[in-house]
């Protein structure tokens, strides 16, 4: 144990300071929620049934889920990144443990999501959103949003050791951005047809962004009449969803490393 994590923490210097000397992805994850919460705030807000300060209040929540769920992205892009620049291979050949690189490539990219989250935090609370539950409810939300977090890490270091190349890993991750869509970050299920809400109750994305807003006592979270038991119980739906996610793919992640290309 100890040794996967001094090999683990070794890998996550190396890939802060490889972010330090490439800042734009980081810019660009920093950046892009906060556009959108101008945006989707001030445009779509007052086209919904929602006055525009609760529907703000609603999608703080949301935007803070599809940065968790991003984790999917990012630990595609790294891990193919460095499977098909040979950085992988040369890991292999030193005496560390084999579950330090993607750990350690996943605790960073966790470092650096929680950093990212405190500039979408303040321009949220300028905007009119509140943590009405205090401090218990803060860490209580921050700990459900970094526990996903890490679980989309896992799994996108496990695609992406699976990608034929950087590109194809590069298309990918970019799909993964329609899944916030279906889901209950941007708007309330309630209204949706059947089976999109069918869908969109049961993405862990939803349950994640649910379990946030019932934990700082924001608009939207409790559960419609009906609805799918993970939005009928999003903070033990976002936790379980995060649990198995993780259990699946931390393993998954740690065996494709060491079996190598092919």
């Amino acid at each position: 144990m100890s040794t996967l994590l001094s090999d683990g923490g070794a890998v996550v210097t190396r890939q802060l300071q490889k972010a330090r000397h490439a800042p734009a992805l980081l810019i660009l994850t920093q950046t892009m929620p906060i556009t959108m919460l101008l945006f989707f705030g001030y445009v779509f807000g007052s086209a919904l049934a929602m006055p525009g300060s609760e529907y703000r209040e609603f999608l703080v929540p949301g935007l803070l889920a599809a940065t968790a769920a991003n984790g999917l992205m990012t630990g595609m892009f790294t891990a193919a990144q460095d499977a098909h620049r040979g950085v992988m291979d040369r890991f292999r050949t030193l005496p560390m443990s084999r579950a330090a690189v993607p750990l350690g490539q996943t605790a960073a990219d966790l470092l650096t999501t929680a950093l990212s989250m405190v500039p979408l935090m303040l321009v949220g609370l300028a905007m009119g959103w509140r943590i009405e539950h205090g401090l218990p409810g803060a860490l209580g939300a921050l700990g459900v949003l970094l526990l996903f977090r890490f679980a989309t890490a896992w799994a996108g270091t496990y695609l992406g050791l699976l990608s034929k190349s950087e590109e194809a890993a590069g298309q990918l991750g970019s799909a993964t951005f329609v899944l916030p869509m279906l889901s209950s970050a941007y708007l309330p299920t309630a209204g949706l047809p059947g089976w999109l809400r069918a869908v969109a109750e049961w993405n862990p994305i939803s349950a994640v962004a649910s379990a946030v807003r019932v934990l700082c006592g924001n608009a939207g979270g409790e559960a419609a009449a009906g609805a799918a038991w993970p939005a009928a119980h999003p903070v033990a739906g976002a936790v379980l969803w995060s649990l198995v996610l993780l259990a699946l793919s931390a393993p998954a992640a740690a065996r494709r490393f060491t079996r190598g290309p092919g």
